[in-house]
């Protein structure tokens, strides 16, 4: 069976509500069950989402536990996008790396989504 390249692209804002929540949360789930399966899942904070990674790190946020378990999966958090949407610090302390591989004019530096169309990896946003 062929190995899956994806990469989850979490980009809801945490501070919108359930519906935020549970997009956020549908993506930890895929990239749960590719990271069991044996897949390449890659998992990125863009936009808004940059404030995803403080708020999963809390031990009492309801998806904490499945954070966790795709924590080694994490590529990081657009670093123009944590500046923008204030959550550079929070993502630091998180642990999470801050990708800066697209510079962007006028910004610190965003995540590459070409990089990963050009290796070969499918992107779901959520």
């Amino acid at each position: 069976m062929a190995i899956l390249k994806t990469a989850i692209n979490i980009c809801s804002d945490p501070k919108a509500g359930e519906e935020a929540l549970g997009r956020a949360f549908n993506g930890l789930g895929v990239a749960y069950e590719l990271k069991e399966k044996g897949d390449d899942v890659t998992i990125l904070f863009q936009g808004t989402g940059a404030r995803w990674p403080e708020e999963l790190s809390n031990a009492d946020h309801p998806a904490h536990g499945l954070f966790k378990a795709v924590q080694d999966k994490v590529a990081g958090a657009s670093c123009g996008c944590a500046d923008v949407f204030g959550a550079r610090e929070g993502a630091e302390t998180s642990g999470v790396n801050l990708l800066k591989d697209n510079p962007l004019p006028g910004t610190s530096g965003v995540a590459s989504l070409r990089s990963l169309l050009k290796e070969g990896y499918t992107i779901l946003t959520f």
